[in-house]
């Protein structure tokens, strides 16, 4: 058996979203490693261009194109645009994810509500829809969306983004019940928390981190690599069988 080929992304092209940093960039670098061209999505174009920059110094292929996944008017030129440099599309990862409040759910304002559902559940069902006549004409078409622990079991302070990360297990399943027939895969991965810039008001405070790690199996913080290594799996021909799954990667937070 040939496992460096059962886990290569050659000749593959992936778009990830939310990727100039975190688990987004790790994502894009495990893939890339395995040979896929990479398209990284963010806001900033500036930091963007540093990161491709990164991975091309490592003899990758990566290209970064800025967009607010937020604004739906924007998701058709990001599509378009990776076809466009790439000729194809095979692997979408919906990273990009918002968590602007923290607090009582009773707190969370109109507008909050709003721009938590936008980024983290309706760009990842618009840019899911926009990829799929491209992702359909793949030999191994995967969409990755990463949701979070807190969308199977709500998170303390963060009731909305569980609420959207839910949502947003369940848009998985849906999508991954209905497009089997056009052969494009569907899965989930929830990761625990991470260190990451975004989770760093969490891993950052004592007493919260007292909490979390009583409820830990494996007494440590993940690494956004540790996400990227599950996402290989998912992206890859070793995982031609499995859709509609949804993955922890949590040090056995929720065991």
């Amino acid at each position: 058996m040939d496992l460096s080929t059962l886990f290569s992304l050659e000749g593959k092209v992936a778009l990830i979203t939310g990727a100039s940093k975190g688990i987004g960039f790790s994502i894009a670098e495990v893939f890339a490693a395995a040979g896929a061209k990479v398209v990284i999505c963010s806001r900033k174009q500036e930091a963007l261009d540093e990161m491709a920059n990164q991975l091309k110094s490592k003899g990758y292929e990566a290209t970064g194109i800025a967009c607010n996944v937020g604004n739906m008017d924007e998701l058709p030129d990001l599509v378009a645009k990776t076809v466009a440099q790439y000729g194809q599309l095979d692997i979408l990862v919906n990273n990009a994810a918002t968590s602007p409040v923290f607090g009582p759910v009773h707190e969370t304002s109109p507008d909050a509500f709003d721009k938590i559902m936008n980024v983290n559940l309706k760009a990842p069902f618009e840019l899911a829809k926009l990829c799929r006549p491209h992702l359909r004409k793949s030999a191994n078409a995967s969409v990755i969306n990463i949701s979070s622990i807190g969308g199977i079991s709500p998170e303390h302070g963060l009731g909305i983004y569980s609420v959207s990360k839910a949502a947003l297990i369940s848009l998985t399943k849906v999508l991954a019940k209905e497009w089997g027939e056009a052969e494009i895969r569907v899965n989930a991965i929830c990761p625990g928390l991470i260190e990451t810039k975004f989770s760093e008001p969490l891993w950052n405070n004592e007493k919260i981190m007292s909490m979390v790690m009583k409820k830990l199996a494996i007494k440590r913080v993940g690494s956004a690599q540790e996400i990227g290594a599950m996402a290989l799996f998912l992206a890859s021909p070793a995982a031609a069988y499995v859709t509609g799954s949804v993955f922890t990667a949590d040090g056995g937070f929720t065991i």
